[in-house]
């Protein structure tokens, strides 16, 4: 199993411990940490889309990842779910380093600080740091279509898909179960019907 940074020091590792083990209690909002007993530097969440975006509806999983240089520099963060935006590598899922080291303290660093940084990322972009251009672009010149690809990409990547036994059973004859079972007695009174005008 790949596993995170071996240069990270005990002290910074502690550290992280701490604040992943402190999140599951306090519960940030729109956001649930996902911690792994066999690496505690293995942080990942999963966000809630914020209401009145495009990714309302969505969970978006996301992968912390701690550099040696931490945490003289913020972590590096990483979108697992696919998502339309313009501070988010369409490919990668890369978010933007720059949007990351905004109000960043190293001497007061927070893990839970970086989550609800990008979580607000999803509520105000940053179009001048765009690493989608074709995002950054939409966002810019036309809101409107920005808005009906990142909600179509929401719905196709990060939205529960409905199991496939949800759907109405049908009879023989393609029509729904409890539908066809009701039909059948005046389809057998109406076979009797016949039977009984041929007989006269």
């Amino acid at each position: 199993m790949h596993r995170a940074n071996e240069n990270i020091g005990p002290r910074v590792l502690h550290g992280v411990i701490r604040q992943t083990a402190a999140l599951q209690e306090e519960k940030l909002e729109g956001v649930t940490v996902l911690t792994n007993s066999e690496d505690p530097l293995d942080i990942q969440a999963l966000v809630e889309g914020p209401t009145e975006t495009p990714y309302d509806g969505g969970i978006f999983r996301i992968k912390v990842c701690i550099g040696a240089d931490f945490p003289q520099q913020p972590p590096k963060a990483i979108f697992l779910t696919k998502i339309f935006h313009p501070n988010i590598n369409a490919s990668t899922g890369d978010v933007c380093v720059n949007t990351l080291k905004r109000d960043w303290d190293p001497a007061n660093w927070n893990i839970g600080h970086i989550l609800q940084v990008i979580r607000c990322l999803l509520i105000v972009p940053f179009p001048e740091s765009s690493l989608n251009e074709e995002a950054g672009r939409l966002f810019m010149e036309s809101y409107s279509e920005y808005a009906t690809h990142a909600a179509m990409m929401t719905r196709t990547w990060a939205m529960p898909r409905q199991p496939a036994s949800t759907a109405p059973q049908r009879d023989e004859a393609g029509e729904p179960a409890e539908e066809g079972e009701a039909r059948r007695p005046s389809r057998q009174a109406g076979a009797k019907q016949k039977k009984s005008l041929r007989r006269l």
